[in-house]
This record gives structure tokens, sequence and C-alpha cells, in this order.
């Protein structure tokens, strides 16, 4: 027989798993111009998926031309890369905040984001914008692996250690950032551009590379177990038969492999990772079996409805401004409720 938690919990995922897919209907629907739902379903959607993942025209099995162009070529894409970029950094904050035991972590705290910044920078600036997803992949996974590194002494990584080393280097990222930025001249404003995040320019093979995403939240749900265990701290965790520091190293680089795609197809999109986390976590409690999956679909929701808004109603403006100017307040709500602790 069920508890009323696991009731309360399935009530929770049936209402999330609905709004996600409203979410989708509507946001492909809604847009500068407006197509109704009944035109952009495809005529034969069995036949349509068939066609998609053969790599075949699916043109012929929409209702008309411009459905095709506007949902199938423009929109679809998009929402669907927000919605896995939203669902990655949402499962990577959930990580990094078991991982520190602070409700206030998120993906960017040990240098990923910073990383990632001075990748893409270097591509623009030298490369004239070429290679960019790449330069900002391998931007975010070398300040990982040097992180760790640097604070790893006789085969052990303290979390404290970590975290310190972390807001060091990312200072330091910063710092080539600012000089790189200074000496960008015509290309300062796509510099800008992609650090302010947004989906503008993403087509089907981001999708296809945003796949990744969900491998890296589908290793991260298998070991949802040990991060429950690792919360209780790390003598216990070491005494019920968890290695300690095998699971950070797992923890950090499967939290940076998924942020470094997300950034590379977004640009740096900021409190996805902070925001959704924290909010589950009251809804669903503290076990990450539940958190992850809730906080996944919940960072999807949020940041496709914040690309949703952007597009339809502020010029396309880009979407880190959004999350942005939700996030930092209430980042301010949990410091002033941290302090009444």
């Amino acid at each position: 027989m069920l508890t009323g938690t696991e009731r309360r919990n399935g009530a929770v995922a049936l209402v999330l798993v609905c709004a996600m897919l409203l979410s989708l209907v509507l946001s492909l629907s809604i847009g500068p111009s407006t197509v109704p739902i009944s035109s952009f379903v495809p005529s034969d959607l069995f036949g349509a998926l068939a066609a998609v993942l053969s790599g075949e025209d699916v043109a012929p099995f929409f209702p008309d031309e411009t459905a095709y162009l506007i949902v199938y070529s423009v929109r679809m894409p998009r929402v669907l890369a927000a919605l896995l970029v939203g669902a990655g950094l949402a499962a990577a904050g959930t990580a990094m905040q078991g991982l520190f035991r602070n409700s206030m972590a998120d993906p960017y705290i040990i240098g990923t984001s910073s990383g990632a910044a001075m990748g893409a920078a270097v591509a623009i600036v030298f490369l004239g914008g070429m290679f960019l997803p790449v330069f900002a992949f391998v931007g975010a996974a070398g300040a990982t692996f040097l992180v760790y590194a640097l604070a790893t002494r006789n085969g052990r990584a303290p979390v404290e250690t970590l975290l310190l080393t972390g807001v060091a280097l990312s200072m330091f990222f910063s710092s080539i950032l600012s000089f790189l930025m200074y000496s960008a001249g015509k290309s300062l404003h796509q510099i800008i551009y992609w650090m302010m995040g947004g989906f503008w320019t993403v087509g089907w093979d981001d999708v296809a590379l945003s796949i990744l995403i969900i491998a890296g939240c589908i290793i991260l749900i298998v070991y949802a177990k040990d991060l429950n265990i690792l919360s209780l701290g790390e003598e216990d965790a070491v005494h019920l038969g968890v290695n300690v520091e095998t699971f950070k190293r797992i923890l950090l680089f499967v939290s940076s492999f998924i942020t470094g795609i997300a950034v590379a197809i977004a640009g740096s999109i900021g409190f996805i990772g902070l925001i959704t986390p924290h909010v589950m976590r009251l809804v669903v409690g503290p076990d990450h079996r539940m958190l992850f999956p809730a906080a996944m679909v919940a960072g999807g929701i949020f940041l496709l409805w914040a690309d949703t808004v952007t597009r339809t109603f502020l010029g396309d403006m880009p979407v880190g401004v959004i999350t942005a100017f939700v996030g930092a307040p209430f980042f301010v709500f949990l410091l002033r409720r941290r302090s009444k602790a």
C-alpha cells in the first residue's frame, strides 16, 4: 500500500509530465506568427517520426508548407533544445547541491561556466566563431578537471577545498575573458550575446547533440541512492559502502559534461540549476531518486517558457536575461532565509 508521501510524489510527477506536454504544444503554436494547433500536427504521426529517424523529408506529413516551415524547421528544434538544456542544467544543479550539501550551489560553482565562456571567447576572437561549441565544451570540461586536480591531496578532494578552488579559478578565467573581450574589437557583441545565452541559431544538429544531456542525466539518476547516503556525511557514507572519492569524481565529471553540452548549445544561462532543484526539494522532499527527475522536468519547463516569452513578446532578447531576472531575487531570498536560520 502506498504511503502518503508516495501518493503525493506520484501526483506531483503526473502534474509535471502533463505540464511539460502542454508546454510543448503551446510553445510550438505561440510565437510572432501564431500557428493553430490543428495545423501543425502531422497527418500521420508515426510516419513523420519514421521519416525523421530515417532522414527523409517530413514536409508531406504536414497539412501546409507554412506550418512545416514555422513549426518543424524553426520552432521545434528550439523548443526541444530549450527543454533538454533546462533539464540538464537542473540535473547538474541538483547533483552539485547534493555534493556540496548546500542549496545555493549550482552547476557553475566550480568554474565550469567561466571555463566555457573563456573557450567560446577564444573561438570568437581567434577563429571568427568557428568550432565555438567545441571550444565551449572543452573549456567547461577542462576547468572542472583543473579544479579537481588542484584540490586533490593524497587522493582526497575535500568538498570545501573543491569549492574554494572553483571560486578562485572562476575569477582567474573571468579575468582572461575580460582581456579577450577588451581585445575582441568588432567581435565584442558576439561574445556578449553568447554570454547572455539564447537559442537563436539552434538547429536539428544541436538537438542531436543535446541528446547527450539525457545520457548524463540517466547516470546521475542511477547514482541518486549514493547521493542520498552522501548527504549523511562522508564518514557515514564510507561506513555504508560508498567509495566517496570515486563518487565525487563521477558527480563532478558528469555534471560538468552536462553543463558543457548545455553551454555549448545555448551559451551561458544562469540560475536554472539553482532555482529548480531548490523549489522541487521543497515539493517532493530531499530523496534524490525523486528529486532528479522532478527537477529535470521543472527545469525544462522553466527554460522552455522563458525562451517562448522572449521570442514572442520581447523581440527575441537573450533568454539568460529572463532567467537572471527571476533567479537573482530568488538567490537573495535564499541568502536571507539562511541568515535567519
